[in-house]
């Protein structure tokens, strides 16, 4: 007996020892590749892709396989499946005994885990194959749970045609998932596997429905359901046929899909997804006698970080106008829309508040010149206004002052790649949109206006197995991109409807939610931008030509802010949300209206101006200087020339030279300083000329035998009334300030010297070649 059992358990251990062998010799081919689908924020399957062999071969997870469906499949093919190793003995001794005695196959023996063995590894049906079979089953089981082997078989199950998997007939033929499946249609698909040719959904329901009963018969007798399960499931009618497999995010589905997985999770509401794309179409149609064609849209949920709607275009299927190209993921110029972020970072840096004054005059900045969009200047504005207004001069101040790299370190850490990528490119015209940008990008960052400054990656997918995606993980921490305080002040900005970009005759304001929104065009007007938020959402608009066609008609404000606010009236209608609030580090205080600066004895008109405290600058109101004249006020006096007697004080606005510069040009008076004294003998250290003329460092081409003067431009101090030039240090000619001179210089570097009445000196270079033109 001890003998025996002793050899019993040597060839068990052998036998598993040879197991192990076959199994590392003959490795289970358990790699299959399933058909990309692209679920909405419900689950349902909303897009899919064919395999690399052309078939419809959609992943069943664990969660869809519903205790119904379990039950019938396994009733029907493999009642002992939880039972056996993967290969049922007594069944197979059972059909042996059957097709011996009647000589001839009428009865299988395959379980379901032989039957997924099999479809693993196709084979024809002879004995040492089945011999495989078996091995391969046991294999199987080795590395695999019984509900796991389950969850293979519905995957691999073959329906006809191009169709495996429980999963992808459901959505084919029931336009549902397999977990919505009715027991009557659960049935009618278990018997397909058996005779795929010739029982074809959709061309043989009469025979479907007649077999389906059949083994709804089967299960009364057995009582595996309850008699009314069956009779209900006996008089349900089959009117099933072959549809199409759903395509309805495509931009996005072909986005996603690059980033691998068999089941990728979106967030998208398609009710919210299909309304946006009717509004887009509409709205492209309206716009194509403008020689305008195309539109994207980008929704974030602000309470969820989600992207719910992502439109790339206004026609997926439009080949005239390339609509399959994705307007949302494009790169393309921003236009203005930088603008907020770049105000709220110098609201930081303590450079600015809402009321702080900005010149918007002529500048040049080494031979960059930016210009506002009507080519007009202002002369005094505020940060409020020139944001309000979209002015491009301030905004170019603004970031010279903050510094170009700050600007661009804030976009790269909110995933703006394009412009991570060409920082050390970029220079002030970024802010004008001098630099790449995407819809994507653009909505994401304005979306951290509606959560105090912090930035949330946006997510475009979720999880589905209840662990965090890496996109959920990511958003899990958030990045400052500007504080609550500047975040505020930029949102009760942009906020206001009484702007310039405001959309004549819009008809749909009375039930609007209340928004803060910007918008940009791209030089050249080949992009429309208008990008806006409340609490709720975040919305992002896109419209123009893929083609980069600019039209005369393009612009944000009368082109891409209708769309905006006809969104906003479809997703957020008459919403009363209440409005973001002001923070704790945010506080109110009185500052001169004419320089938004702390009020002195001499500041007569005050506003009340939001500011941060130990951020924002405390420096005094300087628009007024006190100056020593002579009594006929022909003459003023600095302390070293000013006489013992015979001398007044009065005070004068301080004017800069670019103002005075704009002041004389638009002829606008203003009160002048007295020319300096002529016997002065002191030196001034400070306010040399600013030579506005020629450009620095620039070259100039002349023709040899046309040849054109150069001007010469420059600008002083207010206490300033003559200059004298030179040229390679040889006296030219001494004029009054705002006079205009002219010099054909000479070939090769050129040395330009100007020189005020205060002995204050400038020097400048440039280059000129001369050319046969």
């Amino acid at each position: 007996m001890k003998l025996g059992c002793k050899w019993l358990l040597i060839t068990s251990g052998g036998l598993f020892l040879l197991f192990l062998l076959l199994q590392w010799i003959f490795p289970l081919p358990d790699q299959v590749e399933y058909s990309t689908i692209i679920t909405d924020h419900k689950g349902e399957v909303i897009h899919a892709f064919l395999t690399k062999d052309e078939k419809w071969r959609m992943k069943t997870t664990l969660e869809e396989i519903s205790p119904l469906l379990r039950k019938t499949i396994i009733e029907k093919e493999d009642q002992y499946f939880y039972y056996h190793p993967g290969v049922n003995v007594l069944a197979i001794g059972r059909a042996m005994a059957k097709n011996i005695f009647r000589l001839k196959r009428t009865s299988g023996a395959s379980t379901i885990t032989m039957q997924v063995a099999r479809a693993l590894e196709p084979k024809r049906r002879t004995w040492f194959n089945k011999l495989v079979e078996m091995f391969r089953a046991f294999e199987l089981e080795w590395r695999y749970s019984k509900d796991e082997i389950l969850q293979l078989y519905l995957n691999l199950v073959p329906y006809g045609g191009n169709i495996e998997g429980v999963k992808s007939a459901s959505i084919l033929y029931f336009k549902k998932n397999p977990d919505h499946l009715s027991l009557a249609e659960i049935t009618a698909l278990s018997i397909i596997p058996n005779r795929p040719s010739s029982l074809v959904m959709g061309k043989h329901n009469d025979l479907i429905v007649q077999e389906r009963n059949r083994w709804l018969k089967k299960f009364a007798a057995g009582k595996v359901f309850t008699e009314k399960e069956i009779q209900d499931a006996l008089s349900e009618p089959l009117h099933a046929t072959r549809g199409v497999v759903p395509k309805l995010i495509p931009h996005l589905a072909y986005r996603l899909k690059r980033q691998g997985g068999d089941i990728i999770a979106t967030n998208i509401d398609m009710n919210t997804q299909s309304k946006v794309e009717k509004l887009v179409e509409d709205y492209a149609r309206t716009l194509r006698l403008k020689n305008i064609r195309n539109a994207a849209v980008v929704i974030i949920n602000n309470h969820t970080h989600n992207v719910v709607t992502y439109v790339g275009s206004s026609g997926f299927y439009d080949t005239l106008d390339a609509g399959q190209v994705n307007g949302a993921a494009a790169i393309r110029q921003p236009g203005s829309t930088l603008k907020p972020l770049l105000y709220g970072l110098c609201i930081d840096e303590g450079l600015m508040t809402p009321k702080a004054v900005i010149t918007d005059v002529a500048v040049n900045y080494d031979g960059y010149a930016p210009e506002n969009y009507d080519k007009q200047f202002n002369g005094y504005v505020t940060m409020e206004y020139a944001l309000e207004h979209s002015l491009n001069i301030p905004a170019v101040k603004g970031l010279r002052m903050l510094g170009k790299d700050k600007l661009v370190h804030k976009l790269a850490a909110c995933d703006f790649r394009q412009i991570k990528k060409d920082q050390k490119k970029l220079g002030l015209s970024m802010v004008l949109g001098g630099c790449g940008a995407t819809l994507e990008e653009l909505t994401g960052l304005y979306s951290s206006f509606a959560h105090e400054g912090k930035y949330f990656r946006p997510n475009y997918t979720r999880a589905i197995d209840g662990a965090l995606s890496t996109a959920e993980a990511n958003n899990r921490s958030d990045y400052a991109v500007i504080s609550p305080a500047a975040t505020f002040m930029i949102n009760e900005m942009l906020s206001k409807v009484n702007r310039p970009d405001f959309p004549l005759n819009w008809q749909s304001t009375e039930h609007m939610p209340k928004i803060a929104w910007k918008t940009g065009t791209s030089y050249g007007r080949r992009d429309a931008w208008s990008i806006g938020y409340n609490k709720n959402y975040t919305v992002g608009i896109w419209v123009g030509n893929f083609s980069a066609l600019g039209i005369p008609e393009l612009s944000g404000a009368n082109v891409a802010t209708p769309l905006l606010f006809r969104v906003f009236n479809t997703i957020d209608y008459d919403s009363d949300q209440e409005w973001f609030t002001q923070p704790k580090d945010c506080d109110s205080r009185l500052v001169c209206s004419e320089t938004g600066m702390a009020p002195t004895d001499h500041c007569h008109n005050t506003v009340t101006d939001y500011f941060i405290p130990l951020i924002s600058s405390t420096q005094a109101c300087n628009n007024m200087q006190e100056v020593m004249i002579s009594p006929d006020a022909k003459l003023s006096y600095c302390k070293l020339c000013m006489p013992a007697a015979g001398y007044k004080k009065q005070w004068y606005k301080t004017v800069s030279a670019e103002m005075q510069q704009y002041y004389d040009e638009h002829h606008i008076a203003y009160q002048k300083i007295p020319e300096h004294n002529p016997n002065c003998e002191k030196i001034f250290a400070g306010g040399a000329p600013a030579i506005t003329s020629p450009r620095n460092g620039a070259e100039y081409l002349i023709s040899s035998k046309h040849p054109e003067p150069l001007q010469l431009t420059c600008q002083t101090g207010n206490d300033v009334s003559k200059v004298y030039w030179y040229i390679n240090n040889r006296f030219f000619k001494a004029a009054e300030v705002k006079t205009k001179q002219f010099f054909i210089p000479e070939e090769g570097p050129v040395k330009i010297s100007c020189t005020d009445d205060k002995g204050r000196n400038r020097n400048i270079w440039i280059r000129v070649r001369y050319v046969n033109m």
